[in-house]
């Protein structure tokens, strides 16, 4: 059965039992400032599931899109993912334990044919410190439905892996109910009943768990049960019955408890085609069909890689349907994230382009027939993909090649008692950055993969160096950029880039006599002073604010190095008249270093792609062109 079945079957099971289809939030949280992401399908209910009145009525039912940028790292195994789909239903004060629990059996085993002999179940054993008793209503319920199918069902106290976890719980083939502490089968929006604040709500939660069967592997503990992370057991629901209020350090019933389900969808469909790899569901396998066509690479030999590029790209998709747009900041920071490691990973198979627009478009024909939004935005999304994928590459090439360089290097070792050894450190991370703008995660990650060991003093030492760069630039954009950047908002900034384009653009429609004398930048608004004899006229300046523009809307790459002050003018960068320069300056180049638009030495900051400069539709405007001193014209222009 395929997961868009799957999901149409949970949806309709639950519409005819009187709930709601509501539909799924945005990615991104409005009004709330505390996430980043939607991260479960009940995060956008919490207002309702604490008493205000929903205005569909109080049995509801979605399957909700959630992201989770914590398990990034965690996505090669066969079962994470950052982004994936909670099917969710809730009682606001309606149905309870005996509703809920039986019909999510009878969803599992009736209405997708899952084997209830492979099935597994895990309830609350009871919290003395807090008063709260053993949930022993559900696990009573659970009895009596492992009955109904002809099977045996004792309960088992497991415990906490501090008291429990020691014993063989699966010898007994009709242990199928198990005990854990609130570690595993407690719910509250701070966790265990000994961290919830006074008001709090919270109660136990009952799991699901299908079994695949595979061997138990000891690393994660001798001995294996539901909760067991080697890979036998798969939770795919979780019901939780919020019962309680946390009163005077106790607990005392709610006067109209909720329930709160979630199960995610991606697992559920693993189940149903018995295959504990999540990535052969019919969400994901056709992007691993469509990476073993771009690569020519069999998805067997390579499965971490190919699941690092089909779930960040995916995420990527989605997080683009709802606004995000790769940044440095927040949301954008983790969507740039996503796509850096997958355009990394893809770079192993030898998957050099376009791979952003292909994958991409996998995944939206994927998930169109039943999300259409996708298909309406799917121009606008590849378009924003791929030109990340385009800056990237260029610095993915080069840093990749001197992280090797370097960490043969004095940078990259270490001396630790007598011996030497090859230690990623802060100065390494930095150079990289600062030279080739090599993101510090993805010097980690390049350490990583080659078994390197980081020192402690890592992060802290390239923050450090960050800042004293960031101080040095400033500096040096008022020398080389005369007059200076009035700040470093993104207004200023994307004035600073549009000025380096106006620069050139003057070169070629009046002449290379052309010499920057000064400039003064604020996010209103450039002023750039620069040599030429006589007024520009007006068809002049309407040439250069065309050529700007066409430079925008190509949406060039914008790239820095550190080179040697004399080979930097012989390769035809520009200077400010009158600096003077050390033996090496960072040189920025707009567009393909083979075919650049403008090379010139500055300090920055600046946008990474000029495209960024556009955004929101703005244009690049003189407003007034006048004589500043003999021989000295000055222009100011604006992003309107």
């Amino acid at each position: 059965m395929t997961a868009q079945e799957i999901r149409k079957k949970y949806l309709n099971y639950f519409e005819t039992r009187a709930h709601a289809v509501i539909p799924r939030a945005s990615l991104v949280p409005g009004g709330d400032p505390t996430t980043l992401f939607t991260g479960s399908g009940m995060q956008p209910l919490v207002p309702y599931l604490l008493g205000q009145p929903h205005p569909a009525g109080n049995r509801l039912v979605n399957s909700q899109t959630c992201f989770r940028a914590e398990d990034m790292d965690e996505v090669s195994d066969n079962r994470h993912t950052t982004f994936f789909e909670m099917l969710g239903n809730w009682s606001l004060g309606d149905y309870y334990q005996s509703e809920q629990l039986t019909w999510f059996f009878e969803f599992l085993t009736d209405e997708l044919g899952l084997d209830p002999q492979k099935l597994y179940v895990t309830c609350f054993i009871g919290d003395e410190n807090s008063g709260v008793p053993r949930d022993t209503q559900s696990a009573s319920i659970w009895n009596q439905l492992f009955k109904s199918k002809g099977i045996s069902a004792k309960t088992i106290d497991v415990g906490s892996e501090q008291t429990g976890y020691g014993e063989d719980f699966l010898k007994d083939s009709t242990n199928r109910i198990f005990y854990y502490d609130a570690s595993k089968n407690w719910w509250s929006r701070m966790g265990v009943p000994a961290n919830m604040a006074e008001g709090e709500p919270g109660g136990p939660d009952s799991e699901v768990f299908y079994d695949f069967g595979t061997p138990h592997d000891e690393k994660y503990g001798k001995n294996c049960h539901p909760n067991c992370d080697c890979g036998r057991f798969l939770e795919i629901g979780n019901s939780v019955f919020m019962a309680y209020k946390k009163v005077n350090a106790r607990f005392e019933a709610l006067p109209k408890p909720n329930v709160d389900f979630g199960g995610g969808l991606e697992r559920i469909a693993a189940a149903s085609i018995n295959s504990p790899d999540i990535f052969e569901i019919s969400l994901l396998r056709p992007v691993i069909d469509g990476l073993e066509r771009l690569s020519g690479r069999n998805y067997d030999a390579y499965q971490a890689s190919m699941r690092v590029i089909a779930d960040h790209l995916r995420a990527a998709v989605w997080l683009a349907v709802d606004g995000v747009i790769p940044s440095n900041k927040q949301q954008g920071y983790v969507l740039r994230r996503l796509l850096r490691r997958a355009i990394r990973y893809a770079f192993d198979l030898g998957i050099e382009q376009d791979l952003c627009e292909k994958v991409a478009t996998i995944v939206i024909d994927t998930y169109a027939p039943d999300f259409p939004e996708l298909n309406g935005q799917k121009n606008e999304i590849l378009k924003i993909l791929s030109q990340e994928e385009r800056i990237f590459r260029q610095t993915l090439r080069a840093g990749v090649r001197e992280f090797e360089k370097l960490m043969a290097g004095p940078l990259g070792t270490e001396v630790l008692g007598e011996a030497a050894s090859r230690l990623l450190t802060g100065e390494l991370t930095f150079l990289l950055y600062d030279t080739y703008g090599f993101p510090l995660e993805l010097s980690r990650e390049e350490a990583k993969r080659r078994g390197i060991n980081e020192v402690n003093s890592l992060e802290e030492v390239h923050v450090r160096k960050m800042e004293e760069q960031r101080q040095r630039s400033q500096t040096a954009s008022q020398g080389m950029f005369k007059g200076g950047l009035a700040d470093q908002s993104e207004e200023t900034v994307k004035l600073h880039t549009t000025t380096h384009l106006m620069y050139q653009a003057l070169k070629q429609v009046l002449g290379s006599h052309v010499m920057q004398r000064g400039s003064n930048i604020t996010a209103e608004r450039t002023r750039f002073d620069f040599s030429h004899p006589q007024k520009v006229t007006s068809e002049e300046m309407k040439q250069v604010e065309d050529i700007v523009n066409q430079k925008i809307t190509e949406d060039l790459p914008v790239t820095w190095k550190e080179e040697n002050t004399e080979e930097a003018f012989n390769k035809g960068a520009s200077g400010a008249f009158g600096d003077r320069y050390g033996n090496t300056v960072k040189v920025y180049t707009i567009g393909d270093s083979e075919n650049s638009f403008s090379r010139e030495i500055c300090g920055g900051p600046h946008v990474e792609h000029t495209g960024a400069i556009g955004e929101g539709g703005k244009k690049f405007k003189i407003i007034k062109e006048e004589a500043s001193s003999a021989g000295v014209r000055r222009i100011k222009a604006v992003l309107q």
